[in-house]
């Protein structure tokens, strides 16, 4: 069940600006506020499968745009290509440290790109 919530709120994270406002709002109170269907339907005032129909609608949309743009899936993809270039940067860097001649310009560099890559990661 936590895998499911999680892959829902990314879904959501990614996606959720192409719901309308009332699925958006209901899909939030059930993923990210843990609110029951019956919760949201009383606050609402409609039928609790009222509310599971709503959510279900949005569940569709969002996941049916994840699989025709595999943004989500692109997004892991470049995370775990920016750990595996953050390790190499690392592993030249500790081989210049313990070389016997020291290069400056090598370790300014991988300060380089691991600005680089860190300012990746935030966008």
């Amino acid at each position: 069940m936590k895998n499911q919530a999680y892959r829902m709120s990314l879904l959501y994270d990614f996606y959720g600006d192409m719901l309308t406002p009332r699925q958006k709002e209901f899909y939030d109170l059930y993923y990210n506020e843990d609110l029951s269907l019956a919760e949201i339907a009383e606050n609402y005032g409609i039928t609790r499968q009222g509310v599971r129909d709503v959510i279900v609608r949005a569940e569709g949309i969002l996941t049916e745009l994840e699989e025709k743009t595999g943004i989500i899936r692109r997004f892991h993809q470049m995370q775990r290509q920016f750990d595996a270039i953050a390790a190499e940067v690392e592993q030249i860097r500790r081989v210049n440290e313990e070389r016997r001649y020291y290069d400056g310009q090598i370790d300014l560099s991988c300060k380089r790109i691991q600005g680089v890559l860190d300012e990746l990661k935030q966008e």
